[in-house]
């Protein structure tokens, strides 16, 4: 993962509500599968086993963030242990085949939670986050970014 993907994971996530954050996640479980098959077509071997780990971390966030109040939750902790023994079977014997299923999957996850997360009107999971604002200004194809002023205590929360 880049840097530059990093800070816009880290400004989507300050802004994120629950359904967002489930986007999110499946969005880095993308990153860093795609990171490990570059990984893996170059040989580097110990890049490919961290983008698995990585991977693998935030298929454990998805299955930690269960509500298994719902009806549905031992179907999504099923398919996210069938999600991480893929990812182990990838590390272990360089398995394209076995992430290319885990893409195929949290692909269309990802897009079935980007259409829920549109219906989705909570607030955002971080309180009290600061904003940044981004557009075109004085300049051709210069992108400013600002951040907003906030008077008020800037702590997290939760």
């Amino acid at each position: 993962m880049t840097d530059e993907q990093k800070q816009q994971f880290t400004r989507k996530i300050t802004n994120a509500n629950k359904t967002e954050m489930i986007v999110i996640l499946y969005e880095m479980v993308l990153t860093y599968a795609e990171d490990a098959k570059k990984a893996l077509e170059k040989q580097d071997m110990e890049t490919f086993h961290i983008e698995i780990q990585r991977a693998k971390a935030c298929v454990k966030e998805l299955q930690n963030s269960i509500n298994f109040d719902n009806k549905l939750a031992m179907n999504y902790f099923e398919l996210y242990l069938f999600l991480r023994r893929e990812l182990s079977k990838a590390d272990v014997a360089g398995n394209k085949t076995a992430l290319d299923n885990v893409c195929n999957i949290v692909e269309e996850m990802r897009e079935t939670y980007q259409k829920l997360s549109k219906a989705d009107t909570s607030r955002p999971v971080m309180e009290n986050a600061q904003a940044v604002y981004a557009g075109l200004t004085y300049g051709k194809n210069s992108l400013n970014e600002s951040l907003a002023s906030q008077d008020i205590d800037r702590g997290f929360r939760v």
